[in-house]
């Protein structure tokens, strides 16, 4: 029995909401930083390939600059910066120049409260639910990423997979061997799906990104997970995009991310995979073994 064993429920629900606030705010860096902080590799990778003068560019990470508008570039103070509390303070403005700031910031801290919230009360609190909470963020980053760039960053997704390859080695060493078929079949089966679809219709279908987080997702929960991971995603993407294209004519025939959807079917099944398997066995009418 642990510490947080020992805490009444509410209170254990009311660390992991403050926790999962905190941790969203810097989630919310990470989705705006990270794609420019890789444009800005490539850019530079690009320039000396073609051996160009070196471009001497201010200092742009996860750390600095600080916190700022985006729209007039000024620093926001630290108050205004508390997860959620700032924003809705400021009515979802900025306080220098009044311009709107993005629904995305209390969105993303919302999410993450909650799926720290899931965790903890589904999981309770250990090294086993750390590293899954740890998988979920990363795979929350990892959907708006997609959907603000259509990138998955290798930084982020391979960094999962072996994650999830280290979870298992080191958690459950007993299912390491279905990890690592999880991962090779996860990305083996996008891969095939890719190039069936590209010859028979010459247009690529999905990015290889894809291919990777299949692979994570497959480490994470073993290959038995991946045909109920791909139903899951690929119905979510099925009826989401549906929608998308009647409520919104303009995007019919664009590209969309499918990024998304693998996280929702991934959080589905790290959260509550046995409750999830049931009910999709039930409505196969299967025998759950």
């Amino acid at each position: 029995m642990t510490f947080f064993d020992t805490l009444p429920t509410w209170l254990l629900a009311i660390l992991a909401i403050i926790f999962g606030l905190t941790i969203g705010s810097f989630l919310n860096v990470v989705i705006i930083r990270l794609p420019v902080m890789l444009m800005r590799t490539w850019r530079a990778e690009a320039r000396e390939a073609l051996e160009l003068p070196e471009e001497t560019l201010p200092r742009f990470d996860l750390i600095a600059p600080r916190s700022q508008c985006p729209n007039c570039d000024t620093p926001i103070a630290w108050h205004d910066n508390v997860p959620l509390l700032g924003y809705f303070k400021r009515r979802g403005r900025c306080a220098h120049c009044a311009k709107p700031i993005s629904l995305q910031y209390p969105l993303i801290e919302l999410s993450a409260a909650l799926l720290t919230l899931a965790m903890a009360l589904l999981h309770g609190v250990s090294w086993a639910s750390l590293a899954l909470l740890a998988a979920c963020l990363t795979l929350l980053v990892q959907a708006v990423i997609d959907l603000r760039t259509q990138l998955l960053p290798d930084i982020l997704t391979l960094g999962l997979l072996w994650g999830g390859l280290l979870y298992q080695w080191l958690l459950f060493p007993d299912r390491l061997e279905d990890s690592v078929a999880g991962a090779i079949f996860g990305y083996g089966v996008l891969w095939i799906f890719y190039w069936l679809f590209k010859l028979l219709t010459g247009k690529e279908g999905m990015g290889h990104g894809d291919f990777k987080l299949l692979a994570a997702l497959g480490a994470w929960l073993g290959w038995q997970a991946l045909p109920l991971l791909l139903t899951l995603s690929a119905g979510l993407g099925a009826i989401i995009g549906l929608l998308i294209q009647i409520s919104m004519p303009r995007m019919r025939g664009m590209p969309m991310a499918f990024g998304p959807y693998l996280v929702i079917a991934g959080w589905l099944l790290i959260l509550q995979g046995e409750a999830v398997t049931r009910v999709y066995y039930q409505l196969l009418g299967l025998p759950l073994h």
